[in-house]
């Protein structure tokens, strides 16, 4: 076999990953981790008990890298030992992307993809835009780590909640109606200019007054905000003897015994408090206002890592920034429930380019193929056993936590041994049509 047959058979083979792990302080700990017991099986590492494990990362970001196992046989046994990285592999063989992501987005996976495990609520954010997350990484790489956007997707695996951008004007009234404590933080001019908007009153001035408020509130003092908080909680309390809470009330209870005097807590009430059952997805655009609460999720996003924090976080924040790059677009957000591709197969295709999401449970036995098609996919087997044939090569045995690079143009065909359950990421197939 000549060299140039080798690298395209090469380029063809379905390749395991080694993934990485975030132990982020929000985290689940130990065995309660979905997080902890992939990334055991994925790498033969043991759980530690109280280690908070946050997200499993499979992709090429730098700060998470996966590598490609490379096999060989000892004594008759297949074993395991790490190799290159994924970047360098994929960089070495860029045949795999295929040609039209290539031209895009140059030698490397558009998409990382994710699974998160979340303990206690994460940070107030939003991710920039292109342009803002080029200006943010010059000035600040320590802290903005690459020069690219970072629209995601969460696709509930549990119950999971959110916050997740603003709430409509006639929801935000209501809450200056009934939480005294951000009028008095805010100011009553601020106060009485959401009030005094109407329905027809152009969308460019609600947002105007709406920057202007929330900005005046995420740059309170750290004794107002203390003070508010803690009026807020003794209130609540009280009322609690008499009436039930609303949903959004029992939460900012909980998120002020997970951050006090935070910030955070009171801006909750300008958020959409989002519950997703399992299987339904909720996708963010660049400048949105969100923070993840609690639950398991498979998440898939632009390659990159750039966050602007601005409560509910021990880490750096930037509230300024944060206040100066959002949309303030107001309203729910969609929820996808998925598109069935076949009888197993659900397909989530958020409005970005770079990236889709395949969810698939395959009974005892049963069998499906997922099409060639022009990108690389990477492969997580969350739950059971089966094998993966990629086009006429000899099939691979997968279980829970195996992860695998498919590449460009190669058609997986997979049957289970037990109930299997996994997820597939991919570029957006509306990239390529």
């Amino acid at each position: 076999m000549d060299s140039q047959t080798s690298l395209l058979r090469e380029q063809r083979k379905l390749q395991r990953l080694r993934c990485s792990v975030q132990c982020y302080d929000w985290g689940r700990r130990g065995q309660h981790s979905r997080v902890a017991g992939l990334f055991a099986r994925n790498t033969g590492s043991e759980i530690q008990p109280d280690k908070p494990y946050a997200e499993l990362w499979m992709g090429t970001h730098e700060s998470g890298p996966s590598f490609v196992v490379q096999t060989s046989v000892d004594n008759g046994v297949s074993v395991g030992s790490e190799g290159v990285s994924l970047k360098s592999w994929v960089s070495e063989n860029p045949g795999a992307l295929g040609d039209k992501v290539l031209d895009e987005w140059g030698c490397d996976l558009p998409f990382l993809f994710k699974v998160l495990s979340v303990a206690k609520a994460l940070s107030i954010q939003a991710h920039p835009d292109k342009e803002l997350a080029r200006t943010m990484h010059k000035a600040r790489p320590d802290v903005y780590k690459d020069d690219n956007h970072k629209p995601e997707m969460a696709l509930a695996i549990t119950e999971f909640e959110a916050l997740c951008g603003f709430i409509s004007l006639e929801e935000l009234k209501d809450v200056l109606r009934n939480v005294p404590e951000i009028v008095e933080l805010v100011g009553s001019a601020d106060a009485n200019r959401i009030l005094h908007l109407d329905e027809q009153d152009e969308e460019e001035k609600a947002k105007s007054v709406l920057r202007s408020t929330f900005t005046q509130l995420m740059l309170a003092s750290k004794e107002t905000i203390t003070e508010a908080v803690s009026k807020i909680k003794s209130r609540l309390h009280k009322e609690s003897q008499v009436r039930q809470l609303t949903d959004k009330e029992l939460l900012v209870l909980r998120l002020e015994k997970q951050y006090p005097g935070d910030v955070g807590v009171i801006s909750a009430f300008f958020f959409n408090y989002v519950k997703l059952n399992p299987g339904e997805a909720l996708y963010l655009g660049a400048n949105e206002p969100h923070a993840y609460i609690f639950g398991e999720c498979i998440e898939c996003m632009a390659t990159s890592d750039n966050v602007v924090r601005a409560g509910l976080t021990p880490k750096h924040r930037d509230v300024q920034t944060l206040c100066s790059m959002l949309t303030y677009k107001q309203g729910l957000p969609e929820i996808l429930q998925g598109i069935p591709v076949n009888s197993y197969v659900t397909r989530y295709l958020p409005p970005f380019d770079e990236f889709e999401v395949d969810r698939c449970i395959l009974p005892h036995g049963a069998s499906t193929v997922f099409p060639a098609v022009p990108g690389p996919s990477v492969f997580l087997v969350m739950v059971g056993e089966g094998v993966m044939h990629a086009g006429s090569l000899k099939g691979v045995v997968v279980t829970e936590g195996d992860v695998v690079f498919a590449p460009a143009n190669t058609e997986i065909s997979i049957t289970s041994a037990s109930e299997l359950q996994l997820y597939r990421a991919g570029v957006n197939s509306r990239f390529f049509q």
